[in-house]
Formats: structure tokens, sequence, C-alpha cells
């Protein structure tokens, strides 16, 4: 089974259904036919019998069964034709009177059949329909009468109907075979394009598509789910190319530039003040490399890896607070205003070094793009069993069509201009990933000029877990 094609074995299993129901059909015909004309008979039989009782009669003080005549008649004188075989037998089972077509012969009365029950039995080789019933004459029994009838023409019909239904059966079930497997083959003409587009497929040419069949069947939806998965793959490949060529211009940028400033310090000598200026600035390039990679590093280990993911009961107060300090130093130059606004302790179920990465993404991005004097204002509070985080400035701001290609890998705005302000264009792009890997809910808004606001909302603590 396993060597044979796919639309031989549609064809295949076709047949057998078919075969099966062509069968039951074809033995239901043989019997119905068969019961058919055994009722014919066993009508006949009836008939006999009930004739022939109205035919005994008594003369004389002697029992006569019926007119000389009658045994001439065709019926109970020819073997060719639907012959009727009579025979009388008296209280002894001995033979009284019987039909001239019997001739040397005789019916067999069988002790073991009812009175009146119809059953096959022989007569010279030749299967006959016979019966068997008790004679009375004035509720006095004085004997028994047999009728049998030849089955031989009926048998004929019934062999001959089975020999054509076993002739038919093999020749009907070939024809179905090869119509089952033309058809089969057209209907999976689809699954013979998807193998055809998949050969064409390489990592160099994704353009390829499966046609769509006409006929919006199962194998249309397997048809457009696999070309909805090469759109996706397609993309997912030119996002990596681009995500690639972004990540070496970013690397490469603060390489050239360190290179360059150490190159005009080596072309001549220098005053201490100038060396040290020149060094301080590659050391703030070489921070920047570092950010960037760590970025990356980051963005790499959690790629759609779950299994990465360490979940447990976070402090988020305490989370908050720990990445205000290690921003303290921005807050402090920039003369920031940070509000902590939150009525109680709350506790998340997440992971904790992920839930930090985002935060301190978040907040450094709050504080990094506000003005000098401004207000960064962080919100906690708790809705529906879910604790809702609010970030809120009032700095640059983003336009609104920027909103979407913000959280792109590398994007900066440029509605102002800010490129006094270092940033690698990774920040929302990994709190993005990260929120989508921990289904914690994302959401930012933003208006140029009037600031950024961020919300986070986490699945709350389980007291359960503990």
């Amino acid at each position: 089974m396993t060597s044979l094609s796919f639309k031989n074995r549609i064809a295949l299993n076709y047949i057998v259904g078919t075969g099966l129901l062509v069968l039951v059909v074809f033995s239901a015909i043989y019997f119905i036919v068969k019961l058919t004309v055994y009722n014919h008979i066993d009508e006949n039989l009836n008939t006999e019998i009930q004739d022939h009782f109205k035919e005994i009669k008594e003369e004389n003080g002697k029992i006569i069964f019926m007119d000389a005549e009658e045994w001439e008649e065709r019926e109970h004188n020819s073997v060719d034709v639907n012959p009727v075989f009579v025979q009388f037998l008296d209280l002894n089972k001995k033979i009284i009177e019987k039909s001239p077509n019997l001739k040397n012969e005789k019916l067999i009365y069988h002790e073991n059949k009812d009175h009146f029950q119809l059953f096959d039995t022989k007569l010279l080789g030749n299967k006959i329909r016979q019966i068997q019933v008790p004679l009375h004459l004035k509720s006095k029994k004085i004997g028994y009468l047999i009728i049998a009838m030849s089955l031989s023409d009926s048998s004929k019909v019934l062999d001959n109907l089975m020999d054509t239904l076993l002739i038919t059966f093999p020749i009907i079930l070939l024809i179905l075979f090869f119509l089952a497997r033309f058809y089969a083959g057209r209907s999976i003409k689809p699954i013979n394009d998807i193998i055809e587009t998949s050969k064409a497929i390489t990592k160099d040419n994704l353009k390829s598509r499966i046609p769509l069949p006409k006929t919006r069947d199962e194998l249309f939806t397997l048809s457009k789910t696999i070309n909805n998965l090469l759109n996706r793959i397609e993309d997912a490949i030119e996002r990596e190319k681009q995500f690639t060529s972004d990540a070496s211009h970013e690397l490469r940028t603060p390489l050239t530039v360190i290179k360059g400033t150490l190159e005009v310090l080596i072309r001549k000598p220098r005053d201490s003040k100038e060396y040290e200026e020149k060094i301080n600035y590659c050391i703030n390039e070489v921070d920047h490399l570092n950010s960037l990679v760590d970025q990356l590093l980051l963005m790499a280990r959690f790629e759609n890896q779950k299994q990465n993911i360490l979940k447990e009961n976070v402090y988020l107060n305490a989370a908050i607070l720990d990445v205000l300090k290690l921003n303290a130093e921005k807050i402090k130059s920039g003369r920031i205003n940070v509000i902590l606004d939150a009525s109680e302790e709350f506790y998340i179920y997440s992971d904790n070094y992920l839930t930090v990465t985002i935060l301190r993404n978040i907040i450094s991005n709050a504080v990094k793009y506000s003005k000098p004097d401004n207000e960064v204002k962080i919100s906690l509070s708790r809705e529906n069993h879910k604790i809702v985080c609010t970030v809120s400035d009032h700095g640059i701001g983003i336009a609104k069509k920027d909103l979407e290609s913000i959280l792109n890998p590398f994007f900066r705005s440029d509605s102002l201009n800010h490129s006094e302000i270092k940033g690698t264009g990774l920040g929302l792009f990994i709190v993005k990933r990260m929120t989508n890997l921990l289904q914690i809910k994302f959401k930012i808004e933003s208006e140029i000029g009037k600031g950024t606001k961020v919300l986070l909302v986490f699945d709350e603590y389980d007291n359960s877990l503990k």
C-alpha cells in the first residue's frame, strides 16, 4: 500500500468502499429474485393442495381421489414444462395413487418434515419443491397427500443470474477503478502544483506561489494556507536581511568613528587636553557600541524562545526603583522630576530579568527624551485582576506617522531634530518583542511637543502558586 501513488491509493480506497456497496446490492438482487421465484412456486403448491382437497370423494363405500381424465392433463402427464407431481398415500404411507408423470418414480414422505412445510428435495437427481399434508374425509384421517414441483427452470434462472453477477462484479470494479483514478488525478492536481512550486522555491527565489484551484474546497484552503505561509516566510527573511544590514551599519558606524579619531590623534603630537578629549569621545563610542551589542545579544537570546522564560513572583515597585537607580545620573543631569505613584505594593507573575529590561528601556526613553525641568510620572494600579503600569513624560514626543515604525529595529523618528541624543533604535523594538513573549499588553501613545505615554498591563501574581 505504501508503494502506491497517492492517486492510486485514493482510487483503491474508493473501489474498496464501492465494491462492498456493489456486493451488497448484487447480493440483495440475487436473494430478492430467489425469494420471488420461491414465493411463486410456493403459491402454486398451496393452490394445488387446495384444489386436490376438493377432489376427494366417496362412491359406493370407496374413496375416489379424482376423475381418471384429470391425470391426463398436461401438468400431471408432462415432465417438460413446470410439471406438478401428485402422490396419495394411505395411513401406512403406501402409495394409493400418483400422477402419470412420476412413471416408475415416487415421492418420498419425509418423517422429519412438518405437515404443510415447504422444503427442497430431489427427484431423479433434479431439485424439486415439495409439500406433504394429511388427508381427512368427514373428520376422519384417511391418508396423506404429497405434491411437488420441479425447480429445474428456476434453478437455471438463479444460476444464470449468479453467473452474470459474478462476471459483472469484477468488470464493474475495474471500470470504477480507472474512472476513480482518472478523477482522483484531476482532483489532486493542486497537490502536484504544490510539489512543483516547492521544488522551485529556494532562498534566492521566494516569489513563486501555488495557483489556486477554481473550486473552493479543501485543496483551495491548503493552497491558500501554503501561499500565506510563503508570504510570511518571505517577509521574515526580508526583515532578517534588512535587520542584518541595519545591524552591520549600526555596528560599523561607531567603529569607523573610533578608527577615524585615533588616526587623527597619531598624525601629529598633541597636548594632553586634546588627547583626553578625543579618548573620552572614543570611550563614549565604545559604550554606545557595547550597548548596541548587549541589546543584539539580548534579542538573539530571547527570540521566540519561551523555554528561556522563568516566571516567578516579581515585586514590581522594587523593579521600578532599581531601574530609577540605574538612570539616576541621567535623571540628575537632565533635571528630570520623576514621580512614582503606587498606593500599595504590587506583585506580578512574570520573568524578573525581562520585566526589568522592559521597564529600563521605557523609563530610559522617557528620561532621555524629556526636556530639562520636566516631569516623568510612573503610576501603578489594579484593574480587573490585572496590574496596570503607566509611564508618561512631557518630552519631545513622536509623530503619529512614526508610531508604528518606531517599533521597528534601528528606526529613530526624525520628527524633531534630536541627533545629539544617543540611541540605537532598538529599545522599543526589544520592548515589543519581550511583551509579546511574556503576553504583556503594550500600548504607546504620543504627540509631537506634548510627550509620550506608555501602557503596560501585567498578570497579577497568583497566591495559589506559592
